[in-house]
């Protein structure tokens, strides 16, 4: 997936913001060229984990990206403390989407937040190649 500076930096302040708590959104597209980054709710609001609110999810995907032309790129979401690489809990939700790129913010450094995008797919952690222009 292609994204630009400004679109990983709107997901790092949106991660920054929600902090402690884990932040969660999508990102929308075309032909793998990432466009807008929907920020959405965590329905748990909690450090350890995420689950993006119900009436979020169905406006980006229902209302909001249809309306821009655009198709779901990625799912994007923080870690407070831990590195950028999916837990299992992360591995075990991505079975219900297993189609978008799921990136992941994390702020193990506070001072230098890593980004980085995997696949995963049938229980298999893979780093996605996230092209930053």
């Amino acid at each position: 997936m292609r994204i630009s500076r400004e679109l990983v930096d709107q997901i790092v302040a949106h991660a920054r913001g929600d902090l402690p708590n884990e932040c969660c959104g999508m990102i929308g597209g075309v032909d793998g060229d990432a466009r807008t980054v929907y920020p959405a709710r965590n329905e748990f609001a909690s450090p350890y984990s995420f689950r993006i609110q119900t009436d979020d999810q169905l406006r980006i995907l229902h209302k909001d990206m249809p309306s821009r032309g655009e198709e779901l790129l990625a799912i994007y979401h923080s870690h407070t403390k831990t590195p950028a690489y999916p837990s299992q809990t992360d591995l075990n939700e991505a079975e219900h989407w297993p189609e978008p790129m799921y990136i992941i913010v994390s702020f193990e450094d506070p001072s230098a937040p890593d980004v980085k995008g995997f696949w995963l797919k049938e229980k298999k952690i893979a780093e996605a190649e996230l092209v930053v222009a």
